[in-house]
């Protein structure tokens, strides 16, 4: 039985270098919070020094499958990136959710309210 990699080294150089480009791309695609970090050279105890968190906080937040957007928002900024959320259809343009990120104009809307020490609600000024 033949190995893959004897199988690819009997294509042509243009072929292997089209495979051997595919494949990275399929990878980049699943590159993972811990593949992101290392790929920026960055530690976990660098990111835990960006973040303001525990080194072990990040551990464990690199190996959540579900966190929130904010989370994983904050964590990209501090690597130097930005994440942008694009929905697509089938049949329609691509929308980005900039709103969820705090990109675009507030809802207008009744006053927050703050609560005292004592957990009293106290209503802001408007």
């Amino acid at each position: 039985m033949k190995e893959l990699k004897d199988v690819i080294n009997a294509f042509p150089t243009h072929r292997r270098a089209g495979i051997e480009a595919r494949a990275e791309a399929l990878i980049a695609e699943e590159m993972t919070l811990r593949d992101l970090r290392k790929a920026q050279d960055l530690t976990q105890e660098r990111m835990a020094e960006l973040l303001d968190v525990g080194q072990d906080n990040i551990s464990r937040l690199e190996g959540r499958a579900d966190m929130l957007l904010s989370t994983l928002r904050g964590y990209v900024a501090a690597m130097g990136g930005s994440l942008d959320l694009i929905v697509r259809f089938p049949d329609r343009p691509a929308v980005s959710l900039a709103a969820l990120f705090g990109n675009a104009e507030p809802v207008k809307g009744k006053p927050r309210r703050k609560r005292t020490a004592d957990g009293r609600a106290e209503q802001q000024p408007a």
